[in-house]
């Protein structure tokens, strides 16, 4: 994997930024909520419009839909850059997850991108989606703690590429996990001070 290098020989990495930021950008939270009548998710819970706070509007298939969709917008501008722009997957995987955290239509507030870099992973190769899911669901399900488990499988999707020896898909999903890390931040410290909720919990 060549993206790194491709940058100053070609327009290829402009273009599968360009795209990835496209897709990532969408904000189907936000959009799913309003259809459904529970007006707008960024005045309520964490105001993130992930999946993760779709779910405190009480409508699990709307959490349901949500985080498919901000999969699939983490999967398909990686499998269309692999097609179009293969010198450049890497930084169309990368704005995908940057356009969910950040979308220019919202002000730059998003999500904190844990269900589109799952999509990513699985658009990079399926070995790394499935040491994600497996992370990400498995801590989930034991500690019910959607922060803990998403940056877990951020982290473990990251070293997965470096034992599988993909050292470019390495690169990019360090930087990804850097960025979701510190989007959590705040629930961090409430880890720390042991006041994280807990999903399904009535905080």
């Amino acid at each position: 994997m060549r993206w790194q290098t491709s940058l100053v020989v070609s327009s290829e990495p402009l273009w599968a930024a360009l795209l990835g930021y496209a897709f990532g950008s969408i904000p189907f939270g936000l959009i799913l909520a309003r259809l459904a009548g529970k007006g707008d998710i960024r005045q309520q819970g964490s105001g993130n419009i992930g999946a993760t706070n779709v779910l405190r509007t009480g409508s699990k298939w709307l959490a349901a839909a949500t985080l498919l969709l901000d999969l699939t917008k983490g999967l398909l501008p990686v499998l269309l850059a692999k097609q179009f722009f293969p010198e450049a997957v890497g930084w169309a995987a990368l704005f995908a997850v940057i356009g969910h955290c950040f979308p220019v239509w919202l002000g730059f507030k998003g999500g904190k991108g844990v269900a589109t870099n799952a999509g990513v992973c699985f658009g990079l190769a399926w070995q790394l989606g499935l040491v994600y899911a497996v992370v990400w669901i498995g801590l989930l399900a034991i500690t019910r703690i959607s922060s803990l488990a998403g940056m877990s499988a951020v982290v473990a999707a990251a070293i997965a590429a470096v034992i599988f020896g993909w050292p470019g898909y390495a690169v990019v999903l360090a930087l990804i996990a850097l960025l979701v890390v510190w989007l959590h931040r705040e629930n961090i410290r409430r880890l720390m001070a042991g006041t994280e909720p807990r999903v399904g919990s009535s905080k």
